[in-house]
């Protein structure tokens, strides 16, 4: 069995669960999150415990089991705690600003590049090297750190660009003279 899947998700106080058919919703203190599930897996609620089931032992059933779970773990996680990653921009004149609903963000081009936030996620940016992005979904508020990060991911000559507070960049040895 899959280790992660076999594992029973307990859900809080204060969270709700609906099930209709293999659309799964989430409700809790900072918001509500739906998704569709795989109709193979059988999800099964006792009380304040949830446990996940599989049909048979096939490749893709196995994967499927664990990734189930794992989702939805992670609605329950985010309408409880909620999910949050940090950037930090690493470079001479790199900058960034919020200006009302658009990220602005000066990353050496000759324009600065202009990003609309999403209405579901809080972008916050405390100092002018640093943006934090946290919301409720965890695949929207890693999904926008990376598209923010793409802007000019770390190179690894000088490691200059954006990086998630706490990363590694490998640095490379550059040209040696003669």
């Amino acid at each position: 069995m899959s280790r992660i899947g076999r594992k029973p998700v307990e859900i809080p106080a204060g969270v709700e669960i609906k099930q209709d058919g293999n659309v799964v919703t989430v409700k809790g203190p900072k918001g509500e999150l739906t998704r569709t599930m795989s109709s193979d897996i059988t999800m099964s609620v006792d009380g304040n415990v949830v446990s996940f089931d599989r049909p048979n032992d096939d490749n893709k059933m196995r994967a499927l089991h664990g990734t189930t779970r794992a989702n939805f773990n992670n609605m329950v996680e985010g309408v409880t705690n909620g999910f949050d990653k940090k950037l930090e921009l690493i470079g001479v004149g790199y900058r960034a600003q919020l200006k009302g609903k658009t990220l602005i963000l000066n990353l050496g081009y000759s324009n600065p590049v202009e990003m609309e936030t999403p209405e579901d996620l809080k972008v916050e940016v405390p100092d002018n090297t640093h943006i934090n992005i946290s919301g409720i979904s965890k695949q929207r508020v890693g999904d926008l750190a990376a598209e923010i990060r793409a802007v000019r991911s770390p190179e690894p000559y000088k490691g200059k660009g954006v990086r998630y507070v706490g990363e590694y960049v490998r640095r490379k040895e550059g040209k040696t003279g003669k």
